[in-house]
């Protein structure tokens, strides 16, 4: 079975997202899951250099009381998942393209989802900006990527294309909202939902691709 999960690095739902398909996976061992890790843009227009995070959340959410109701609410889920959320060390909401490219380019020698995983722990945990190519870099390193070739990886623009290609595919499958997970191309759901629900997916999807090789 493939389950491709439809994130934006900068979402903190996807976090949780993530933490809460891991722990369906581990409640179905006998399911064989492939898992892809394709780009949406939560903020398609942010400038390249990111935007000051106080600002950027006040314009989109209106009032510093509804930042602190919306964060507190994403917090309690996190703890939920042993996630310790410090949004008070973020400083800037970065540009999320680039660092969509370092998925790819980890997913190419099979590292796709420690990326992902590095990424929300530094942005999140650790408030590091994750728009800046050199903090790109150093978690490239700290997986084990080939240095010299990351580093020429992100300097240039190969997969930036791809990048806006997906965000665009994905709204035209009618996903506005990440986390999404797309169950063997076709059976689709969004938002970061309970494990039980993940996990009733994935005993679903399992029967689906069952029945299709016995009619193949």
């Amino acid at each position: 079975m493939r389950i491709d999960v439809i994130f934006d690095t900068v979402c903190p739902w996807c976090y949780v997202g993530k933490r809460r398909m891991e722990a369906a996976l581990r409640s179905r061992p006998h399911v064989n899951v492939e898992l892809g890790w394709w780009p949406f843009l939560l903020n398609p227009d942010m400038p390249y250099g990111g935007m000051d995070r106080g600002a950027y959340l006040v314009r989109k959410f209106g009032s510093e009381s509804r930042v602190r109701r919306v964060y507190g609410a994403i917090a309690d889920a996190g703890q939920s998942v042993d996630i310790d959320f410090a949004f008070d060390r973020i400083r800037t909401t970065p540009n999320s393209v680039t660092s969509h490219r370092l998925v790819q380019f980890a997913a190419r020698t099979g590292r796709g989802e420690a990326a992902v995983e590095a990424l929300f722990f530094n942005y999140f945990i650790n408030g590091r900006n994750i728009g800046e190519t050199d903090t790109l870099h150093a978690i490239g390193r700290s997986l084990g990527l080939e240095e010299e070739a990351l580093a020429a990886y992100l300097a240039g623009f190969e997969e930036v294309a791809f990048v806006y290609e997906e965000n665009a595919r994905a709204h035209r499958m009618g996903i506005n909202s990440v986390p999404s997970f797309v169950f063997n191309g076709s059976m689709v759901i969004s938002g970061a939902h309970e494990t039980q629900v993940l996990a009733r997916l994935i005993d679903a999807a399992a029967v689906t691709s069952e029945n299709a090789t016995c009619s193949s």
